[in-house]
């Protein structure tokens, strides 16, 4: 079984999502040259990339078990503000772990609500999204307030929300952790296992795989991911909203879909993931720059992830034909 989903795992999961950002880099050149390859244009991009980054990785492990978690948006924007409220209370060090606890808190008990009483991901996920905004304005009154000036330079704000070797901070973050989940996913028994549970789930517990501690285990990492992200985003620049996080969740499972992951489950890559979060925050970015309509990002958007959909279904009817 470990051999099988290994071989499913290295077999084209990221070819689709490198071949995107391969033709759109060559399209940028000839459209805008001057206005895409230049430092700014690049390190916003890459900085935007990384922090919904984080929120398709935690799609990817979550889609990867056959499981939506449409709540990620709300979560990352209850982190970040969670992140500022409780500062003046708590200090940055403790806020920080408050936020991502709280984040993680939210993951176990949608997972708890997906295992253990058989209720739809999508269904509970979903309440969730609109429960967690919830609890943002009713917390806040509909205003947020902002870091204080000791909090902006403290070591922990600067660790994650500074610059290092000219980029930003998230950057660095985002690799380290797709680094460390790709290894995980790859090298792992807990990596076999969440492929397995996503793939044959009837066939994975026959041979003793406890599929709901894997799923369990996705949705908090999931939620932790979104929390990470909305602190990091905060710690970069501590002007908040109760809007934070708004319809990033769409964003985010269009990147994981785009890069590689079976909404059938048991297939997906990390590295995948965010090679198509590069193509949406590139696309968005760039039809900003040249002063298109709004709805042509999201009519984008619509038709590549519907073509990634055929294509990942493609390549799975293949490698299932093969094994």
């Amino acid at each position: 079984m470990t051999n099988i989903y290994f071989r499913r795992l290295l077999t084209g999961q990221a070819l689709g999502s490198v071949i995107g950002v391969s033709a759109m880099l060559v399209l940028f050149t000839f459209i805008d040259f001057n206005g895409w390859w230049n430092t700014n244009s690049l390190a916003n991009v890459l900085q935007f990339s990384a922090i919904l980054g984080l929120l398709s990785m935690g799609l990817a492990l979550v889609i990867i078990a056959r499981e939506i978690d449409l709540s990620v948006g709300s979560v990352y924007g209850l982190a970040g503000v969670s992140f500022v409220t409780l500062e003046p209370v708590l200090g940055v060090p403790m806020s920080f772990v408050a936020a991502l606890a709280l984040a993680a808190l939210i993951g176990l008990l949608q997972g708890l609500a997906v295992v253990r009483l058989k209720l739809p991901s999508m269904i509970v996920t979903l309440g969730g999204l609109f429960s967690v905004r919830g609890v943002i304005y009713v917390w806040t009154g509909g205003t947020v307030s902002t870091f204080s000036a000791d909090a902006r330079t403290h070591w922990l704000t600067q660790v994650f929300g500074g610059h290092f070797l000219g980029l930003p901070a998230v950057i660095w973050w985002t690799v380290l952790v797709a680094v460390l989940l790709s290894v995980m996913l790859l090298l792992t028994h807990f990596g076999n296992h969440l492929l397995a549970t996503g793939g044959q789930q009837d066939s994975a517990e026959s041979r003793g795989v406890r599929t709901d501690h894997v799923k369990l285990a996705t949705f908090v990492l999931c939620s932790m991911l979104a929390g990470l992200s909305g602190i990091i985003t905060l710690c970069d620049n501590p002007q908040t909203h109760v809007t934070l996080g708004e319809l990033m969740e769409l964003e985010a499972i269009a990147a994981a879909v785009i890069g590689g992951c079976l909404l059938t489950g048991g297939r997906g890559s990390l590295i995948g993931a965010l090679l198509g979060t590069f193509i949406v925050v590139s696309v968005r970015y760039e039809l900003i720059a040249l002063g298109a309509p709004s709805s042509w990002y999201m009519t984008f958007v619509g038709a590549v992830l519907i073509a990634a959909v055929i294509f990942n279904q493609y390549l799975a009817n293949k490698v299932n034909r093969s094994l």
